[in-house]
């Protein structure tokens, strides 16, 4: 069948694209970026760029946005910042998933009426939205070439998800420069929220030869590189490497979504705690076992970076995660085995679930 490929980001990518702003925020700016941002120099140096077309800053953007806070910064946005043309976002996943919520008006101006429609579960249009365009700090999220965004509610036990035609970033700044900060952990987190990513988009219903062309190479450049640059931070050509795998992979899953690892990472990041992407790569090697098989084309795709062992192949995505210090069972982040063959059975039903190739609801 004839494979569609869609994706609407015009992307920059390289070292110093960053001083491609001005020209791809119009008007009036408004920065969303996380609390270390400043001390970085990065609020300077958008400053510097956007002169007096930046009018609204938030920089206390914090991991996994909850609607406890959310809900403040939404209506104070709105209030406070209505003219405003374009939002920027400059961060990790967290603050492009922030900017995504911040940038969808409500015709009542309150936060509330837009979970109430993500809650619906149907299809909506939004009373305002505003231009974005995202720069990643980190190397994994994605975000910045996808139109989702998670949206969670701590309290409620509970996560939304936001996708609309206008939360797909009108621009993408790809610069390994920013990214050379990034300390040891959050570097392998979000590396391997980005193998995630790649394979999700593999064993996946809706995947495509081009969005496999993508996948492949993110997984290759991921397997090779990120244990490299776990050892070696301040590596420009490693950090430009993880930076072009992780857009590939975001370019993969913008197309599939993901998949049943993302469905599961869901329950343990809200029940466990676990950083997002510890808790969608550490069943990578269950996943691949649950996927091997059911469908041909999969497989094939599969074999061209893992060869035609099975268990061999689960035993390199294993010995990986554990080079990088991921512990690799449900066991191992006090998950019994009956929680999680429940939790299994669970994600299996959820929308993500749904995409995996193996999945029962299917």
């Amino acid at each position: 069948m004839p494979a569609r490929f869609h994706n609407p980001v015009a992307t920059v990518f390289g070292s110093g694209s960053l001083d491609q702003l001005p020209a791809l925020c119009p008007g009036k700016v408004a920065l969303v970026t996380f609390p270390e941002a400043r001390g970085l120099g990065l609020v300077d140096r958008v400053q510097a760029l956007l002169g007096e077309r930046l009018v609204h800053v938030i920089d206390d953007v914090q991991p996994n946005p909850d609607v406890a806070w959310l809900r403040g910064e939404h209506e104070r946005f709105w209030a406070e910042s209505a003219d405003c043309d374009s939002v920027f976002a400059l961060g990790g996943g967290s603050a492009i998933d922030t900017a995504k919520a911040l940038i969808v008006g409500t015709a009542s101006g309150r936060f509330d009426e837009l979970l109430e429609l993500l809650a619906a579960g149907r299809p909506f249009a939004p009373a305002r939205c505003k231009r974005l365009v995202a720069a990643p700090t980190t190397a994994g999220t994605g975000s910045e070439v996808t139109p989702w965004a998670t949206i969670w509610d701590a309290q409620q036990q509970k996560k939304y998800s936001l996708h609309l035609d206008c939360t797909w970033p009108a621009a993408a700044i790809v610069d390994p420069e920013l990214m050379l900060s990034v300390p040891a952990g959050v570097t392998v987190s979000t590396g391997l929220d980005a193998l995630s990513h790649a394979l999700e988009s593999i064993w996946n219903h809706n995947a495509n030869p081009l969005s496999d062309t993508f996948a492949i190479s993110a997984i290759e450049d991921i397997l090779d590189c990120l244990p490299r640059l776990h050892n070696d931070l301040r590596n420009r050509e490693l950090r430009s490497r993880m930076a072009l795998a992780a857009l590939k992979a975001g370019m993969a899953f913008s197309n599939t979504k993901t998949a049943l690892a993302h469905s599961i990472s869901y329950e343990m990041t809200l029940r466990h705690g676990l950083p997002h992407g510890i808790a969608c790569s550490f069943t990578l090697p269950l996943v691949l076992g649950l996927a091997w098989g059911r469908d041909a084309a999969r497989d094939q795709t599969l074999r061209k970076v893992f060869g035609h062992d099975l268990e061999k192949a689960q035993a390199r995505l294993r010995n990986f995660l554990h080079s990088l210090g991921v512990k690799t069972e449900f066991g191992d982040y006090g998950v019994t085995p009956a929680e999680a063959e429940a939790m299994i059975d669970f994600a299996m039903q959820g929308a993500r679930g749904r995409n995996f190739i193996g999945s029962r609801a299917a």
